[in-house]
């Protein structure tokens, strides 16, 4: 899951969209049915330890991820589902890790804890060279440095010190913190703000650029979390956007010992810092489309629409991707088998969703949105096509509604982690929160109780509600997702909570089948421009 920055839209313009005559019937005992189908029957422990032993992290169009995309589809048709397809969409170069070794080898040998930086060329061989602390954190410190990286593995973090957590890694949401999270998040709009994120994000081009100008052999950036944990993301997978420079990261205790090391002027030793580092990926160009996974459960009434469940399918590869975002994709998948298994026959159709490239800015969701359900005018700014057209892609308006705008009755969407299902997130849409409150009653004992009218981000419910669609993410309990696992080298299968699971997932299932047997869609609206939320604010300097 990828942390993005949400600006607030206004809402305007109702759209009519079908509705259901009156509520479908429902079997008395179809709530115990679909328990019993995930607590005494489920099989979700065993898709996850396939998804993530067997077929580990999933960068897209890597070899891990084609698997992933076969199986996924294979699974979806044994289980009897229908419509199963990949839909594609361009993404770019695949990539992936074949082997990393890096040493200290003076002032003494030492084996580092290191992972390469995705999308980064390879070392060709071992690089042995002499290091160089050079903080380069914005255009401004290229002047610092010029003239003097050549021939050299350039560190390029900030050094900065250890941290000690102050707080228990592992963590479950009491009723008091899951009510701080009811508040009502005034919408703002800051065009000048959202400019320079934009800009922000075209960064990793730039000093990759500039260190291959210099001549740089390879840079090493510090790991974001202490504990010996390596994370690796990286961006340049566009095809127009081929790196240059050899990059890799080391855990944040190795490379500030280097940084020491490089500081530290001992009378009668060598102040030499040097390292040896052998990097090996691989990346695959043959077919740049990336895919979705889709499957259906058929509606018995055509003229219904549908609703969805979804998850992104593709994760960094550090570790195995097990709780971002394989818990996610594998409790839509176990909604699939739930309901495939039951036999029921819904009102509307309901749609299984495995997302593609969330990582890189929620890449699939988008294209999905694109093909089927609503359009924005392109982005026409060279330099803001740099980071990718996605970073500015909800601030372009008209909305166009597309074919299925209508149709979309309910988007429901996991992705954080593991952690059980305590409610929802209303989006700041007061009209579905007595609507979720009622769906959320049976499953009070376990835990699920709190439809809060606060908005979440970073997913791919994100673009949804962005063009007015009724689109929903859970509330989880954090469990060590954001304190340790979230990208991370320690993101596998042991790091999963077999019980959540199991509840996540009939949750999942319940509020599918509940939005396909309501009578009318969950209500939306499509946004127009907002105004500026403060138009006598001065733009802040650039960077």
């Amino acid at each position: 899951m990828k942390r993005l920055f949400l600006a607030g839209s206004a809402l305007a313009l109702l759209v009519s969209v079908p509705a259901v005559a009156a509520d479908a019937p429902r079997a008395p005992d179809l709530t115990a049915r679909i328990i019993d189908a995930g607590m005494n029957h489920g099989e979700i422990m065993l898709t996850a330890q396939y998804l993530t032993d067997r077929i580990g992290g999933r960068i897209p169009n890597s070899p891990a991820m084609r698997a992933a995309e076969r199986w996924t589809q294979s699974r979806f048709r044994d289980w009897g589902l229908s419509n199963v397809h990949a839909e594609p969409f361009l993404f770019g170069r695949g990539w992936a890790i074949e082997a990393i070794n890096v040493r200290m080898t003076l002032p003494r040998v030492l084996t580092l804890r290191a992972i390469p930086i995705a999308f980064t060329p390879g070392t060709a061989g071992p690089v042995t060279a002499d290091i160089i602390v050079a903080p380069i954190a914005k255009e401004a410190d290229f002047a610092r440095w010029k003239g003097k990286l050549a021939g050299r593995i350039v560190l390029v973090s900030r050094p900065g010190e250890g941290s000690e957590p102050g707080k228990p890694a592992f963590q479950r949401l009491s009723d008091e913190e899951i009510r701080k999270l009811d508040t009502f998040d005034q919408p703002v709009t800051d065009s000048s703000a959202a400019d320079r994120r934009t800009k922000r994000s075209a960064w990793d081009m730039k000093l990759d650029a500039f260190l291959k100008a210099e001549g740089a052999l390879v840079y090493v950036k510090q790991s974001y979390r202490d504990g010996g944990l390596l994370h690796g993301e990286g961006y340049g997978y566009r095809l127009d956007d081929q790196r240059q420079v050899p990059g890799v990261e080391l855990a944040a205790e190795d490379y500030r010992r280097l940084a020491r090391l490089a500081k530290t002027n001992v009378p009668g030793a060598s102040d030499r810092v040097t390292l040896e580092i052998d990097s090996r990926v691989k990346f695959f160009a043959e077919d740049p489309n990336a895919n979705n996974i889709i499957a259906d459960l058929p509606g018995s009434d055509a003229k219904a629409g549908y609703v969805m469940a979804g998850a992104h399918l593709d994760s960094w590869v550090a570790a195995d991707g097990a709780n971002d975002n394989g818990a996610g994709s594998v409790v839509v998948m176990e909604a699939a088998r739930i309901l495939a298994s039951l036999g029921v026959k819904p009102k509307r159709t309901i749609r299984f969703a495995l997302w593609n490239a969330e990582e890189q800015g929620l890449l699939g969701s988008l294209a999905y949105i694109d093909q089927h359900l609503a359009g924005r005018p392109p982005e026409t700014d060279p330099e803001k096509l740099k980071a990718g057209d996605w970073s500015g892609w909800q601030r372009r308006y008209p909305v166009t509604p597309k074919s299925d705008y209508g149709a979309l009755a309910a988007y429901f969407n996991l992705d954080n982690g593991s952690g059980k299902i305590r409610g929802i997130y209303a989006e700041g849409n007061a009209g579905v929160a007595p609507i979720f409150r009622e769906w959320l009653a049976p499953f009070a004992s376990m835990g699920a109780t709190a439809v809060v009218n606060s908005r979440t981000g970073g997913t791919d419910h994100v673009f949804m509600q962005s063009v007015g669609l009724p689109g929903y993410q859970f509330i989880q309990d954090p469990l060590d997702y954001d304190s340790r696992v979230h990208h991370s080298s320690i993101d596998t299968f042991d790091h999963m909570k077999a019980a959540d699971l199991r509840q996540a997932a009939v949750i999942m299932a319940s509020f599918l089948w509940n939005a396909a047997n309501r009578a009318e869609p969950l209500p939306r609206l499509v946004p127009t421009k907002p105004a500026e939320t403060n138009p006598f604010a001065y733009p802040e300097p650039e960077d």
